[in-house]
């Protein structure tokens, strides 16, 4: 009986057709306004719009001839080490005195350059082939610098050329100097394996090092000079660091890669 009587009390009310219908507040046309202009400049941005990204990975400085290792081509002892770590020594120059069964030998460089590391002490018993020392290559000492970044290989064909490079170099305090400023000079589109990198460098450490994450892909920089510091190169800070830089200094790079439309993120 409740819901009968209810039944007939809404058959005899008013349908109240005569009373306006409000189908959106203001507020929601303007909420609407803006959604609609927020969408439209969001789909122009997607479409002409850019999008900045960088890759980090290790890096050395160098003057971008590459190294090579001195070994001897004798067995014996060696009675005198002549010459020393940091000498710009020229292609034969005298490296050890080795006394062998047949007599003394001289164990003498390949090529011009710098003597990086030295292996060889007095009185060490040295074998045939044993490394005796790491030499750069480099014919004067007034050479400029490069920096070797080793970029993941996925990255490599993203890197646009002449793209800007940051180096945060290891021995230079950041907060104080900022970063090293440069430029890609070439990428090489083969992947580096420890043993590629390592006979480059005249250090197999660093050919391990720099391959822990995968065979990377050698990213060559040319540091950009400057007259106004005392390293002769640009860094973010106005002076950079009070001193000179020097070769085989292990760095940290971030290229800017090509930039992208926020579109080409959803297209195929």
């Amino acid at each position: 009986m409740q819901f009968r009587q209810q039944a007939l009390a809404k058959l005899q009310s008013p349908e109240e057709l005569d009373l306006p219908v409000r189908f959106t507040r203001p507020q929601g046309w303007l909420v609407l306004s803006v959604t609609v202009v927020a969408m439209a400049a969001a789909s122009v941005w997607a479409v002409t719009g850019s999008v900045t990204s960088t890759v980090s990975a290790p890096a050395i400085i160098t003057h971008g001839q590459g190294s090579y290792l001195l070994q001897s081509p004798v067995a014996g002892q060696v009675t005198a080490v002549l010459a020393k770590q940091g000498e710009q020594v020229p292609a034969g120059s005298p490296m050890l005195k080795v006394r062998t069964a047949k007599g003394e030998a001289v164990v003498r460089t390949l090529a011009a350059g710098r003597v990086s590391a030295l292996a060889a002490t007095v009185g060490q018993i040295i074998q045939t082939g044993a490394n005796v020392a790491a030499v750069e290559k480099v014919a004067h000492t007034g050479d400029p610098l490069y920096a070797t970044v080793y970029v993941p290989a996925e990255n490599a064909a993203s890197i646009p050329d002449d793209a800007a490079v940051d180096l945060t170099v290891q021995s230079v305090p950041t907060q104080e100097y900022g970063v090293l400023r440069g430029h890609v000079k070439s990428v090489d589109r083969s992947a580096q394996s420890p043993q590629t990198i390592a006979a480059f460098l005249g250090d197999s450490q660093l050919g391990e090092q720099f391959t822990k994450k995968g065979r990377p892909v050698a990213v060559t920089v040319r540091l950009d000079k400057s007259s106004a510091t005392k390293s002769g190169y640009r860094w973010s800070s106005a002076d950079g660091p009070p001193y000179k830089l020097t070769s085989m200094t292990l760095a940290s790079g971030s290229i800017r890669l090509a930039d992208q439309r926020p579109v080409d993120w959803l297209l195929p």
